[in-house]
């Protein structure tokens, strides 16, 4: 028996046209480059979004044409991420953090046929243009402000202003009928390899909304106000930005400035009550709130991830009256696929076992299945919080493929259905998922694993240890032993010594690390994780004390 209920299309177009329609008086503010804030109200946004689908149009691209964007977050980048799609096109978020041959790369990959730039990031894109072989525009987004100054636009003929384009070109209506249909893409940070495409349709786009939406995700409403500091290009701003149209929330646009002080003042001056971003980000974050120079009071929740939340970064949130919400995912999870909740039916817990829970990567999110396995099979390993193995999860907004690997036979899927993460994980009984490690960042000594992951966090916890990266070297007895590269507070120092008896009693006597070194500070990746092959190319020779 078939149900009787209508079948409406679950696309993009759903979410602009709700926001149009119920929450023209909520709206945007931009933090642009000369400090000042441009604010734009959800009416206005529409109006100029549908005249930027004109635009689109005007430009001569193609029906399904990959619409590339070079961008901080900002009102205009949230204009182009819904004129796209519902013109039935697709936006595509070009990593500005990468270097030049691997932007080059994958826009050539793409077929981008447009850039939409701001103009701050000009001097980094304009010289790899002649090599981007199917980018026929450059759309310039002025970033800089009331002062109208930036960079110099070139004088050539492939530049296009992007106010004038959207003052020129008349409103149209949006035009997707398929909820399969392509609606962005966003391509890995290649840490291995050429960065893979990952190709999100408008069904996965909404669907993933509607998961930050709900209690049991991030719980975002009309009421709040929400400073997305995940980057718009980093893998769709985890969901915040088409969650925020969706439902009306104000949405706060951090622009280029990403110092702790600027985000500071957002947070204070604009009363935000949820934001989202990279532990990194809450570190640099942490002294002005110590200091007394931040204030957080309007804030109810912080999203986190990228990577495992240190516990001292979550105490001392949770110290100033914040709670943390570790989440997990990555670009093939369009990106959230699990969230930390609590549950209520775990009864009264210590501050101690709460915090134990909020430090897991949560429970999976509704529509999500998640299961270990033992790598390189399919073999399901029990959810009894010890068993360790491959995290693996399928889900309406997790890909099945990559995007053109010509000639290849990588695909992400096991051969029944389910996305292999690479991470490493133990699922305890009620649920909860507990990274253990990538599986490229363990370290094997004598035959066995060490997390570095939770040594990195055993080691975060030392007062003097402002950050901290656990790599594995060669042994001669052992095949690896650890070696614990750390970022010290200014004028502190640390040995190798006074660090192994910091963690004798905090973890297993054979995970001490065998040497420390003291580093500038930590690489990190185009998207603020930690950049572990720099380091074990660094270190690869270390001589590890007998």
């Amino acid at each position: 028996m078939d149900g009787l209920m209508q079948e409406v299309p679950l696309t993009l177009v759903h979410a602009f046209e709700r926001c149009e329609r119920l929450f023209g008086r909520g709206g945007i503010i931009t933090a642009r480059a000369d400090g000042t804030r441009q604010r734009t109200s959800y009416a206005e946004w529409a109006d100029r979004t549908r005249r930027l689908g004109g635009g689109l149009d005007a430009l001569g691209l193609s029906a399904d044409a990959r619409v590339g964007t070079f961008g901080w977050n900002t009102a205009c980048h949230l204009e182009v991420y819904f004129a796209a799609p519902c013109t039935g096109r697709v936006l595509h978020t070009l990593n500005i953090r990468l270097f030049g041959e691997q932007v080059v790369y994958i826009a050539n990959h793409a077929e981008d046929e447009v850039i939409f730039c701001d103009r701050s990031l000009l001097p980094a894109l304009w010289p790899l243009i002649d090599d981007m072989k199917t980018v026929r525009n450059v759309v310039v987004m002025d970033d800089s402000g009331d002062a109208g100054t930036g960079p110099e636009v070139p004088d050539d003929a492939r530049i296009v202003d992007y106010e004038a384009l959207v003052a020129a070109s008349a409103p149209t209506e949006w035009r997707v009928d398929d909820e399969r249909r392509a609606a962005a893409m966003c391509y890995t940070s290649g840490t291995t390899g050429n960065p893979k495409g990952v190709v999100y349709s408008h069904r996965s786009s909404l669907l993933h909304a509607m998961g930050v939406l709900v209690a049991d995700g991030a719980g975002l409403s009309e009421r709040d106000i929400v400073l997305p500091i995940v980057p718009m290009f980093h893998a769709n701003a985890w969901g915040l930005a088409h969650a925020g149209v969706l439902c009306g929330a104000t949405q706060v646009m951090p622009g280029p400035d990403l110092s702790p002080a600027a985000i500071a003042r957002l947070i204070a001056e604009e009363h935000v009550t949820i934001s989202g971003g990279v532990p990194t980000i809450w570190l640099g974050l942490l002294p002005l709130i110590d200091s007394g120079e931040a204030d957080i009071s309007s804030l109810r929740t912080v999203l986190c991830g990228g990577s495992a939340v240190p516990r001292t970064l979550l105490e001392s949130y949770h110290r100033h009256g914040v709670w943390i919400h570790h989440a997990w995912g990555m670009t093939e999870t369009s990106p959230v696929a699990s969230m930390a909740q609590v549950k209520r039916s775990l009864g009264p817990l210590t501050e101690e076992q709460e915090i134990e829970l909020r430090l897991t990567q949560g429970l999976p999110m509704p529509l999500v299945d998640s299961r270990i396995v033992t790598p390189g099979t399919t073999d399901a390993l029990p959810w009894d919080g010890t068993s360790s193995g491959e995290l693996q999860v399928r889900g309406p907004w997790i890909a099945r493929d990559y995007y053109r690997l010509e000639g290849s036979s990588e695909s992400p899927l096991t051969a029944d259905g389910w996305l292999r993460t690479g991470d490493v994980a133990t699922i305890d009984p009620e649920g909860y998922i507990r990274l253990v490690d990538r599986t490229k960042d363990l370290v094997k000594s004598g035959g066995e694993w060490i997390s570095s992951v939770e040594l990195e966090n055993a080691i975060m916890g030392h007062p003097d240890v402002v950050e901290a990266a656990v790599v594995g070297v060669p042994h001669p007895k052992w095949d690896e032993r650890p070696l614990a590269c750390v970022v010290v507070r200014p004028g502190a120092t640390i040995d190798r010594e006074e660090l192994r008896a910091f963690l004798a009693s905090r973890v297993a006597k054979w995970w001490l690390p065998d040497d420390v070194v003291v580093i500038d500070a930590v690489p990190k990746t185009s998207v603020g994780k930690f950049d572990k092959k720099v380091l074990r190319d660094r270190f690869r020779d270390h001589q590890l004390p007998s």
